[in-house]
């Protein structure tokens, strides 16, 4: 990298010797023995690391779930009344055990974190035959892979990504939001669930 940065700079060097060079002899004008040459400073040039994904990528993906349910917000409630970072139902969370007053919910981001950890953990279960048989295929046009999954199961629930592995049935969320569309969109994620 070092021998690349200084065979730029002379040959630059020359480039602009050999300009003044040019100008100046139609001048008859030599400016080239006017000018004094100047002391290159050796520059220390850090190597540039590109940094390797964790192999968890739980993180990344909760974040960007949560980021397209509430643009990443604790206390965000839609017009349906979903609730939270990740936009939970009460019929979800009671099934998961969460028996929580919306306030509470909303002004705990540690219970929200636990919450969808739980919800994943329980998607992967109930649909852990169809994550083996399709994951890394095409189904119905669709890459499967187990993180699309689970974010589809997130916005349908595991009924309908069932229907839609048994009949290519897809679903629409109240806004217009596809099931498919988060299966695509949350696709690859490597998670530790």
């Amino acid at each position: 990298m070092k021998t690349l940065f200084k065979t730029i700079v002379v040959a630059i060097t020359l480039f602009c010797i050999m300009a003044f060079t040019t100008i100046n002899a139609s001048r008859e004008v030599n400016l080239v023995s006017t000018i004094k040459p100047f002391k290159t400073v050796p520059v220390e040039i850090p190597e540039i690391v590109k940094p390797e994904l964790p192999k968890n990528q739980t993180g990344l993906f909760l974040s960007k779930l949560g980021y397209k349910e509430s643009g990443n917000r604790y206390d965000a409630v839609n017009s349906y009344g979903y609730m939270g970072k990740y936009q939970f139902g009460r019929s979800t969370l009671e099934g998961l055990g969460y028996y929580i007053s919306k306030e509470d919910f909303l002004n705990s981001p540690a219970i929200q974190e636990k919450a969808i950890l739980d919800l994943l953990r329980h998607n992967r279960r109930v649909l852990k035959r169809y994550i083996v048989k399709y994951n890394d295929s095409v189904v119905n046009g669709v890459y499967i892979t187990e993180s699309g999954v689970l974010a589809a199961a997130h916005i349908a629930g595991p009924g309908n990504v069932k229907k839609f592995f048994k009949q290519g049935r897809d679903f629409k969320d109240g806004y217009g939001t596809t099931m498919t569309s988060y299966m695509n969109y949350f696709a690859g994620y490597e998670l530790d669930i």
